[in-house]
């Protein structure tokens, strides 16, 4: 079969260098496994890493792809609840299953996590004509919802669920910020905060503002003005507040970090939340802790999620109330052309998938 493989990693981010076709040997399945024929599969900046060996020295020889949705094609012995015929997605977080994180719902911080596609390997991920996944890491596609669909949503969906609901716990009328609003997990943090009947402001740049509104954001903020977080402060106070509430920012959702961490700390009112992963612009951010202990503000790191919470978020997909936003459609051949405009973001709004 067909696989998108590289067996170095970049120095320079010309990843036409190191993204190579190559035919290798379709999996069989273990016991416990489900093979399929992929159909779609979903960018993400973990391919980024891997390919730069940075921060983690992924193993070698590499096939990234995370995010996976095909038809099943092939099932282990002890496989129960999968079948040929089926349409599955991946769930990326390959957890032990076992230790207490796992067994008290949290496999999130299993400490043997790996990601499927970005930790896995060699020649075990998504970017490939046929791939295979332990049954407890896939998970069935509901009627209503394409391959494309689901597979721009693996893992970005689960990220902006857990986020929001699993860990900042968001509550109807909250108001609540979402940065980077034109990434994936921005897109699915807009419609999940208007699921739940919050207030949305929303940040991308000036190009994509028209945009963040159409996809439920009651306000949009140009986030390359060196003034942003002032004008979201100016908003925030003008926005009624049910119960005599007082007016502020409940709930941010950052995914940005870089110079943005400390303006975002000031925007959060008296006991507010700032709910984080990625860092995409940066990670070794400075903290003015003032703003945390004198406004009592909770910091929540979030990473991944739960399988049952990838199902929560397919189910309201499924009926209609958060849609994928899918920016383009690239074959393996065109991967590095792919990745190039992932890394830069230039008019990227939304999902890149690739096909085999």
């Amino acid at each position: 079969m067909r696989a998108l493989v590289y067996d170095k990693y970049t120095t320079d981010d010309d990843f036409s260098k190191i993204l190579k076709i190559k035919d290798i040997p379709e999996p069989t399945p273990k016991s416990d496994e489900v093979i399929f024929r992929v159909k779609a599969a979903a960018l993400n900046y973990d391919d980024i890493w891997g390919m730069r060996g940075k921060p983690l020295a992924i193993p070698l020889p590499h096939i990234s792809g995370t995010d996976a949705s095909g038809e099943v094609i092939a099932v282990g012995n002890d496989v129960k609840n999968i079948k040929v015929g089926d349409r599955i997605v991946s769930h990326g977080n390959m957890s032990c299953r076992v230790c207490k994180a796992c067994t008290s719902g949290k496999e999130f911080d299993c400490r043997m996590r790996r990601i499927w596609g970005f930790e896995t390997g060699p020649l075990w991920g998504g970017y490939c004509e046929v791939t295979h996944l332990p049954e407890v890491n896939v998970v069935k596609i509901p009627d209503g919802v394409s391959y494309d669909d689901a597979a721009a949503a693996s893992m970005t969906l689960l990220t902006s669920w857990h986020m929001l609901v699993g860990r900042a716990k968001i509550q109807p009328g909250q108001l609540v910020l979402i940065m980077g609003g034109s990434s994936g997990v921005g897109n699915y943090g807009i419609q999940i905060a208007k699921l739940f009947g919050c207030t949305i402001i929303a940040t991308a740049s000036p190009d994509k503002l028209d945009k963040l509104i159409e996809l439920g954001a009651d306000y949009a903020v140009n986030h390359r003005n060196k003034d942003w977080y002032k004008e979201v402060r100016s908003i925030a106070k003008n926005i009624p507040k049910p119960y005599g509430d007082v007016p502020g920012v409940d709930v941010i959702f950052e995914h940005i970090g870089g110079s943005h961490w400390n303006k975002e700390l000031t925007l959060l009112k008296y006991g507010a939340t700032i709910v984080t992963t990625g860092a995409t612009t940066g990670y070794d951010v400075k903290t003015d802790l003032r703003h945390i202990f004198f406004k009592g503000i909770n910091i929540l790191g979030s990473t991944q999620g739960t399988r049952a919470e990838l199902e929560q978020g397919l189910y309201w997909m499924s009926k209609g109330k958060i849609k994928s936003i899918i920016d383009s459609v690239y074959t393996l051949e065109n991967a590095a052309e792919a990745h190039t405009k992932m890394l830069k973001g230039n008019g990227l709004f939304g999902k890149i998938l690739m096909k085999p």
